[in-house]
């Protein structure tokens, strides 16, 4: 028995055979996304530019590399230095009728998705749903009158133009046996980390071009009442660690890196659709993406664990100098 997660990032000898059989489909992959870029590029398909400063947070491997947290610390910051930022996502999981969807506290993970809801808690500015990214950032533009746009995963959809490009990328599994999907992790090859504009790592760092990045965690937040709170080390009994995210074991090494005893590791699928049948009935802590999914039937044992992005001084410095340089810009051409 394997998983594509052993098959994409821990291959062992005898998993070549069906990587080898998957290359055709790899190569297949390869010539239709190249295809669509070019169909872009050459104004065969439309990309839209809105009046807003574009700034895409993704991936070119699938799964999840720590996108949201790094979305909500660009969300702050931006704030902080008098930006009118809004988000814009997909809400993966989420079904509704009309787009584009205002997220607000009172929203349905059933609707919106999970990341939006987590995102809605650690927020102020306006924040939207819309599978159709362009329609969703001029949304923000014309309705809530952002000036900055943080897209949260997209790098691939090319329908809207943007500024600055912004890859995440997971520093444990990297980009795995480096190949297209589905032999491989890979959206696109390894050639567009040359084109982006920042690389940043969850955990380890490779080279000098990237920017660190860290989760660092708070205390624990009770998911059936979340006015209950505790210090992390104030969990001294072995718990069962749950976890629905692109890479469970990165959630389950924090808590062992902060003293936490696991007698269980339970790992779901990413966006995973919890039911009460998943919670054990012993002490459980879970990522607070779970946790927005669990709160309806959570028993009072049920504890998340939030965590917020620390990034190095040198990428904030330097992503706000290029969004000076692309303001300035803007104010040029309307000026002319």
């Amino acid at each position: 028995m394997f998983s594509l997660s052993q098959l994409w990032y821990a291959p062992r000898w005898y998993h070549w055979c069906l990587i080898i059989l998957l290359l055709p489909l790899s190569l297949l992959f390869m010539l239709i996304s190249a295809g669509r870029r070019q169909a872009f590029k050459l104004g065969f398909k439309p990309s839209s530019k809105v009046n807003a400063a574009v700034i895409i947070v993704g991936n070119i491997s699938v799964g999840g590399n720590g996108k949201t947290p790094l979305v909500v610390y660009l969300a702050q910051l931006l704030t902080e230095q008098g930006y009118k930022p809004g988000i814009l996502t997909r809400g993966y999981g989420g079904k509704s009728a009309d787009y584009p969807l205002l997220v607000d506290k009172n929203s349905q993970v059933s609707v919106v998705g999970d990341e939006p809801m987590l995102m809605r808690q650690h927020v102020a500015c306006p924040l939207v749903v819309d599978p159709q990214r362009a329609r969703g950032a001029e949304y923000l533009v014309s309705q809530c009158y952002c000036d900055v746009i943080v897209c949260d995963d997209g790098l691939q959809h090319y329908a809207l133009k943007r500024d600055i490009e912004i890859v995440v990328m997971d520093g444990q599994r990297r980009l795995g046996n480096q190949l297209l999907l589905p032999a491989g992790p890979l959206r696109e090859g390894k050639w567009r980390l040359n084109t982006v504009d920042f690389i940043v790592t969850n955990g380890e760092l490779a080279t000098d071009s990237e920017y660190a990045m860290s989760l660092q965690p708070g205390d624990l937040i009770n998911v059936n009442d979340p006015q209950r709170s505790c210090l992390i080390t104030e969990m001294t009994e072995a718990v069962t660690a749950m976890a629905g995210i692109g890479n469970p074991q990165r959630f389950f090494s924090l808590l062992e890196s902060q003293g936490i005893s696991i007698k269980k590791q339970l790992s779901f699928v990413d966006h995973h659709d919890f039911k009460a049948s998943d919670l054990p009935i012993d002490t459980v802590l879970m990522t607070e993406k779970d946790a927005v999914k669990c709160r309806d039937f959570a028993h009072e044992d049920c504890w998340y664990l939030p965590v917020q992005a620390k990034m190095t001084e040198s990428f904030s410095r330097e992503l706000m100098a290029k969004l000076h340089l692309i303001k300035m810009k803007y104010q040029s051409n309307k000026s002319h």
